[in-house]
């Protein structure tokens, strides 16, 4: 068993689990950070577990001539080598006092019996999960910007995640600019002011366009981003993500759209969206639709002659099956 916390808060033992780095390193600085509150002296020690040395963990957590606190920093123990574990076990079944293990573990078999000998010795266990879906995004989102202080409308999220939500770091990043540098309630135009030439947010525009069946707007949009240097694939990529997205909620029937989206792995946002987006479209249509863009991908890709002809023609024939529904 280990002693009880010190008067940081922080436990002798702390365990990271999870695949998500953004959260991952989070945790590990407002852990550092807490510790640091009552030891301005404190030590940190990096280990890693694909370059770890044999014996660096009794080296490191030995006391230092001079005293003092350290927190020995264990990285990717999902990596670590024979050496690593038998090493941290050895250290878990005898503790060095002011000594903090701080073990960050991603996920898999490789280093489980660490991660069940720390929780067993009554580790601090926080969670790292992976952000994939949509609703995730959209959940981490909110609460970077409610963490702050700071209101932003359902539609300023869902523009945000439409202009950088395939990385999550980037996510963040993005809501810290969106934090620093405006003041009030942040909605779509401010959004669109800092994101709005951001390939996935043009794309999403001209999909949104053409699933309404409105040919004018979807082709000036497209048009103006390939003008712009855009190129065609990202834009064919986001048409087939919609009319995915479309499909998904046409085939789940009816219900609660937080179940839905639960179901679906996405935003209830995108299911409200999907469902007006749906009003004229048909299964038939809907088919058709996606034969058109997955005729287009091939194209910009390197199968046809002119991807530039391909994606309009993609997004015109989109338009039209709406606009005959």
């Amino acid at each position: 068993m280990t002693s009880a916390p010190p008067a940081s808060g922080v436990p002798p033992l702390v365990l990271i689990s999870g695949p998500e780095a953004v959260i991952a390193e989070r945790a590990l600085e407002s852990t550092l950070d807490a510790l640091r509150c009552t030891q301005s002296d404190l030590e940190v020690v990096r280990l890693y577990g694909a370059a770890y040395e044999p014996g660096q963990v009794g080296m490191q957590s030995a006391p230092s001539l001079f005293g003092g606190a350290k927190a020995l920093v264990v990285s990717d123990v999902d990596e670590a080598g024979e050496d690593l574990q038998s090493d941290l076990l050895g250290f878990l079944k005898s503790p060095v006092e002011d000594v903090t293990l701080v073990a960050l573990h991603k996920g898999g078999n490789r280093g489980k019996k660490v991660l069940e000998a720390m929780k067993k010795s009554g580790a601090r266990v926080i969670e790292a999960p992976a952000i994939k879906s949509d609703k995730d995004k959209t959940d981490f989102a909110t609460h970077e910007f409610r963490r702050a202080g700071r209101k932003a409308t359902a539609g300023a999220v869902r523009s945000l995640i439409e202009a950088v939500g395939r990385d999550v770091r980037e996510l963040a990043s993005a809501c810290k600019q969106l934090i620093d540098d405006t003041t009030g309630v942040i909605d779509e135009d401010t959004v669109h002011r800092y994101h709005g030439g951001r390939v996935d947010a043009t794309g999403f525009r001209v999909a949104d366009a053409a699933v309404a069946g409105n040919s004018a707007e979807a082709l000036r949009l497209l048009r103006h981003a390939l003008a712009s240097g855009v190129d065609p694939v990202p834009i064919v990529a986001v048409l087939a993500v919609q009319l995915r997205q479309l499909i998904k909620v046409a085939g789940a029937g009816r219900g609660p759209t937080g179940q839905l989206a639960k179901g679906l792995g996405m935003a209830p946002w995108q299911i409200e969206r999907a469902r007006r987006s749906l009003q004229g479209w048909d299964v038939e249509a809907l088919g058709a639709a996606i034969q058109a863009v997955a005729a287009a991908d091939f194209a910009v890709k390197g199968g046809g002659r002119d991807p530039v002809y391909a994606v309009e023609h993609a997004v015109w024939t989109i338009c039209e099956l709406r606009r005959q529904r």
